[in-house]
């Protein structure tokens, strides 16, 4: 056990060396109102790592959870929010590189679970920005989702429900800091 730590260590401290690797997270906040109900507060804590493959490429995955409005409403959420736990791996294409501002795409999957309700399954598109403050920090931002959702609730008689289009609600802009190694 000790040779597997100490060699997952090592790898760490290499691959970091090379100015590869990039960790931090985003945030997201908002209010939502379904139907005649009260406004909820919604919100979303994104953990995330990456990596860079070259100048356009890079690999990485969110691990998260929030409380918030699913995107496919049904009778499994009877027309409220709920608290989540997601995980979404992508592949990165950088479309716009320069000194102070990166454009990029994001392209992944994503399974999330809300708690004792339903699964939802995405697969998609989703656009960010890069300001980078220095040499090592950067403001990132993404905004919208195109693609696929599949909703399966846990209810028994409960059916699936399936949405594919272009998602450009206040939910769906989350802002963040990212650590480059």
């Amino acid at each position: 056990m000790k040779k597997i730590i100490m060699t997952l260590a090592a790898a760490i401290v290499a691959v970091s060396a090379s100015a590869q690797v990039y960790m931090g997270g985003s945030v997201g906040i908002g209010s939502v109102k379904i139907g005649g109900g009260d406004s909820e507060t919604t919100y979303k804590v994104l953990p995330e790592i990456g990596y860079n493959l070259n100048d356009k490429w890079a690999i990485g995955a969110y691990l998260g959870f929030g409380k918030g409005a699913c995107d496919l409403q049904n009778d499994a959420f009877n027309n409220g929010t709920q608290e989540y736990f997601t995980i979404q791996p992508y592949a990165r294409y950088t479309f716009v590189k320069s000194q102070y501002v990166n454009v990029f795409m994001d392209g992944g999957l994503g399974y999330t679970h809300y708690n004792d309700v339903a699964n939802m399954f995405s697969v998609g598109l989703r656009p960010g920005v890069a300001v980078n403050l220095g040499a090592k920090l950067s403001f990132v931002t993404h905004f919208g989702f195109l693609g696929y959702h599949n909703l399966d609730p846990d209810m028994d008689g409960a059916k699936s429900s399936s949405a594919f289009g272009l998602d450009l609600s206040g939910e769906n802009i989350t802002f963040g800091l990212y650590y480059n190694f």
